[in-house]
């Protein structure tokens, strides 16, 4: 049976409002229809963005003209307009639910219908292809944006309650509805862009004892976060991703042994935030390789040069940055360099890497101007990295730039498919991310996740080195690539569970079995770390909580693998636990005061640093240290 779009059970079931036997059967019916679950997302986000708002609005923040307009009914002109939508009336009548069902749906319909025309790909370097519709066109996203508070004042001012216009603390970020959408009190700065997504909540194990998802080793949220901070702001919601926090950072895994290019390590203590549940630290480490060692590598890199790259934190920063990795190749690598701006060329072609000084001047020859073209140069990169593909090698665009992709191919969806396409090829995409003022996070970490590679946000030469000269394997050399997680819960000893973090990276678990869906990739050398908190039965002791199945694909297979282990609660307290579980869960809790978690608990920032003291170790790179630092200044700025 198929779906129609109008069916209202679409709304019933993303609203919670079906029993679970309606909602499994009707989730059976959704099957791996992509349209129709973006559009239950839709409906889902635009609900929870609304009853944030609902529960973010504050008596002190209404001013006297803002009560006079309500009292009055007098919307502004902006807000008139936006109230035109068909359907206005049914909108802010009744429920908040309903409310909020609504405007999910008008955004999404809105969004659906601007990205309806896709671009026609070219296969062949130098083609010409045909400007794409701007998806998420650059009128229309604040025109959504202001429909979510025009649906909140309307419905505080039926209640007799304030304006919610005053940004309140963010709470909980929410999940994209159609792509990539904010609302003005997330903003970052300037054009700033970053998705809303919704927080993992506790799912009762008896009802579904499954938890899947693909990891992640990403660690450009950590960076921002600590651009914010630095600059005494406090970080968009949607920048505050935990599993990239917590993976910013190494863990004394050991190294693996065996058939498996990975080894998998789990502990259970008490949860620092809420003593009487449980947390689960559940670790992976890829297969170590110096860099000598690695596969002869073809790499482009696709460089953005347009006008909004010439800060000194961009460009400039891009420049030595790439110069320390070049420094790093031999002749059995090849580098070739593209540029974009208001059009795309090749500055250097395919060059043995031990040629330094000839990659290095074309490097220094760089300069910024131009609008950007950034869709034509990822043709154009893909195209020359097709034509140099090494079998058994490392084959990678690197992508830098602030992601302010804005003519040529700037449909973000057909950019990520685009991305998704070449890495069925083989050439995989790392996304190295710079600047700030008009930086595009949001798409740019969908095209590393859907490109098999990896993003990572650069902001100052340091960060630079940690990433292209330390991390140089592990950022450009995939040792497993979809690797998906499934943790199943015993029931008889948990009774409900929560995923900490990877909140857009939750998979269907019947995806978990199939090959054919895309999920996160290993590095040589990385660590992935993922946490549980746990909700134990009552009168539950000791014993096997859960069962970790893994499953992966080498580099370049197509069939997966499987593994399993065991996770087992001795009952340890989380001062009895190990330094690496303990700093884990100190930049957990960091992350939920930073995002207003609801799950937050008894977090306070002393408590953070009291924790991350205790798992301070060695500490070689001083940047558990940083850590320290960080929390200590979000508590001066009031965060």
């Amino acid at each position: 049976m198929t779906i129609d779009h109008n069916d209202p059970r679409l709304t019933a079931y993303a609203l919670g409002e079906l029993d679970a036997t309606e909602a499994r059967a009707f989730e059976t019916e959704l099957g791996d229809d992509e349209a129709l679950r973006a559009e239950v997302e839709a409906i889902r986000s635009a609900a929870a963005l609304l009853e944030e708002g609902f529960a973010s609005a504050s008596p002190e923040e209404l001013s006297a003209g803002q009560r006079e307009a309500i009292a009055a009914g007098k919307p502004t002109e902006r807000r008139a307009k936006v109230l035109a939508f068909p359907h206005k009336l049914a909108l802010f009548a009744g429920s908040g639910v309903l409310a909020a069902a609504a405007v999910g749906l008008l955004a999404f319909v809105s969004m659906r219908s601007a990205g309806d025309a896709e671009p026609a790909f070219g296969a062949a370097r130098g083609a010409e292809y045909p400007a794409s519709p701007l998806a998420l066109a650059e009128p229309a996203a604040p025109e959504l944006e202001e429909l979510g508070y025009v649906a909140r004042n309307q419905a505080a001012a039926a209640e007799g309650q304030p304006s919610a216009d005053m940004p309140a603390r963010p709470g909980p970020a929410r999940t994209p509805v159609a792509g990539i959408l904010q609302t003005p009190s997330d903003m970052g700065a300037d054009r700033e862009s970053y998705a809303l997504v919704a927080e993992q909540r506790f799912v009762r194990a008896e009802d579904d004892p499954l938890s899947t998802f693909s990891i992640d080793v990403d660690t450009a949220s950590y960076a921002l976060i600590r651009r914010f901070l630095e600059q005494g702001q406090r970080p968009p919601s949607g920048a505050v991703r935990l599993e990239e926090m917590i993976n910013y950072f190494g863990y004394d895994y050991p190294e693996p042994r065996g058939e498996h290019p990975f080894s998998v390590t789990t502990e259970v203590a008490s949860a620092p935030w809420r003593p009487d549940h449980r947390l689960v630290r559940v670790g992976l480490r890829g297969r170590s390789l110096a860099m000598e060692d690695r596969r002869a590598s073809n790499m482009v890199f696709l460089l953005d040069v347009s006008g909004s790259m010439n800060d000194a934190d961009k460009l400039p920063l891009l420049v030595r940055g790439l110069s320390m990795l070049v420094e790093q190749l031999d002749a059995d690598d090849r580098i070739a360099i593209v540029v974009y701006a208001g059009a795309s060329g090749l500055v250097l072609p395919p060059t043995r890497g031990d040629r330094t000084q000839t990659i290095l001047g074309a490097l220094e020859r760089l300069s910024a101007g131009g609008s950007t073209n950034g869709g034509e140069g990822i043709r154009l990169a893909y195209s020359i990295a097709a034509d140099n593909f090494i079998p058994g090698g490392v084959n990678r665009v690197i992508l830098a730039t602030d992601g302010d992709f804005n003519v040529g191919l700037t449909d973000h969806d057909a950019l990520v498919r685009l991305a998704e396409e070449k890495a069925r090829s083989g050439v995989f995409l790392t996304v190295l991310g710079f600047g700030r003022g008009n930086y595009q996070d949001a798409l740019l970490e969908q095209l590393a996740d859907r490109g098999n590679g990896n993003y990572a946000y650069i902001d100052s030469i340091a960060e630079a080195r940690r990433v292209l000269v330390e991390q140089g394997t592990g950022t450009l050399v995939t040792i497993a690539k979809d690797v998906k997680i499934q943790v199943q819960f015993d029931p008889r000893l948990v009774e409900s569970f929560r995923l900490v973090g990877y909140d857009n990276r939750v998979l269907a678990h019947q995806d978990f079995d199939d090959d054919r869906r895309d999920a996160g990739e290993i590095g040589a050398g990385h660590t992935v770390t993922a946490l549980y908190e746990v909700v134990p039965r009552r009168g539950a002791g000791p014993g096997q909580l859960a069962v970790v199945r893994l499953r992966y694909k080498q580099p370049e297979g197509q069939v997966s693998q499987l593994l399993a282990v065991p996770v087992v609660d001795s009952g340890r307290g989380y001062t009895d636990a190990s330094g690496d579980l303990r700093f884990a869960a100190a930049v957990a809790s960091f992350g939920m005061l930073l995002r207003g978690s609801e799950h937050a608990g008894d977090t306070s920032y002393p408590q953070v640093v009291q924790l991350a003291r205790a798992g301070l170790g060695a500490d070689p790179d001083g940047r558990r240290a940083e850590l320290l630092r960080l929390v200590q200044r979000a508590q001066q700025l009031g965060l």
